[in-house]
């Protein structure tokens, strides 16, 4: 019997289109401290580079402490997460506690930033240290937060090598993609993008 055929079908705009399709992201841990220099991280997965320079951008709402300590000090860390790292990250999506903290933080092992006040989660493979530059509020209930990165940091074994082929590099150090809405995958295995000839970035 042959698969039904697939039909083009208007998405209802009265829910969020991204609850109901897949579509792929970046997992990162962001990293702030409050007005006590306690630390805090939360999952983010709508988080990507602003242009080819040395920016960066993720989508929070002002209900997050993550956006209040943002608002606050102007100032917070990036942790790429490793594959093995994903109940680490989920951990950092615990429930505040009446006492207005998150019990899960306080097993994950971290090492401060060198340049801000700031945390990173240990055994990440590429660590940001990010200056506030603008937050837009309006998204609905969310906030766009944009910023420069000071300082950025990655273990030696991640960092493209010519000595290494990209797909070796990729093999041996795998990354995670956040398939939202919910699910995870494990990217260990790419192709070259086919290019056009001449063509520019």
């Amino acid at each position: 019997m042959e698969a039904e055929k697939p039909i083009l079908t208007p998405l209802n705009l009265e829910f969020p289109v991204w609850e109901q399709i897949f579509t792929v992201h970046p997992l990162v841990i962001i990293g702030t401290v409050n007005a006590k220099s306690e630390k805090n991280f939360a999952p983010k997965h709508m988080a990507f580079p602003l242009g080819w320079e040395n920016y960066f951008g993720f989508v929070c709402t002002p209900n997050h402490q993550t956006y209040q300590n943002i608002k606050k000090t102007k100032e917070f860390t990036v942790t790429y997460p490793k594959p093995d790292q994903v109940v680490v990250a989920s951990l950092t999506a615990t429930p505040r506690s009446s006492d207005d903290t998150k019990p899960g933080l306080e097993v994950l092992e971290t090492f401060p930033a060198s340049d801000i006040e700031g945390h990173f989660i240990r055994d990440g493979y590429v660590f940001l240290e990010c200056k506030l530059m603008k937050i837009i509020d309006g998204f609905g209930v969310n906030s766009l937060i944009l910023a420069e990165i000071v300082a950025a940091h990655a273990w030696s074994d991640v960092i493209k090598n010519p000595s290494h082929t990209d797909n070796e590099t990729i093999y041996y150090h795998p990354q995670i993609a956040y398939l939202s809405p919910g699910r995870f995958a494990i990217i260990d295995e790419t192709q070259a993008f086919p290019f056009p000839a001449n063509f520019k970035t």
